[in-house]
């Protein structure tokens, strides 16, 4: 009886442990808000991209959406795409949820089909490519070279590379 009590109390400890080291990974990446203002956040975006040589890539999606958190989580665990898009990319998240649709803003854009889904915006914010994330799922995660090429194809093409 002994060996079941401490066999179970250490497979809750375990749980406990991957538990709270999920809510951490998923927690260190920057949240949709449904209280941001995405023109002043875009305006903001122009300035670093054009500082930095970079394109923009708007994140549509919301708190409510497993799959944006998924996409948060490949990112943040695949150091090479990672890296990558921070090297290329001013990323902007931008809120979908019934708390704030963000209508007015993105009627700018074309329709959005699901979500997580991206934006390409060059860095003086001209519209460039619309991202079903879809395209780049394998299984219930993302697949690690679509979503590098993906990044590749649309990172702005600087001097010297």
């Amino acid at each position: 009886m002994k060996k079941i009590f401490f066999f179970v109390s250490l497979l809750m400890l375990a749980s406990g442990i991957v538990f709270a080291q999920q809510k951490t990974e998923k927690s260190s990446a920057p949240k949709f808000d449904p209280s941001r203002d995405p023109f002043a956040d875009v305006k903001t975006a122009v300035v670093e991209a054009e500082k930095t040589n970079k394109r923009i890539l708007l994140d549509v999606g919301g708190e409510w959406c497993i799959w944006c958190h998924r996409i948060d989580s490949f990112i943040e665990q695949n150091d090479e795409i990672n890296k990558f898009l921070h090297e290329n990319f001013v990323v902007v998240k931008v809120n979908w949820s019934p708390e704030n649709k963000n209508e007015k803003f993105l009627t700018e854009y074309p329709k959005v089909a699901g979500f997580p889904h991206f934006f390409i915006l060059e860095k003086d914010g001209k519209f460039l490519h619309s991202q079903n994330t879809g395209l780049l799922e394998k299984e219930k995660s993302y697949d690690s070279e679509k979503m590098l090429n993906f990044f590749k194809e649309w990172a702005s093409k600087k001097s010297g590379s």
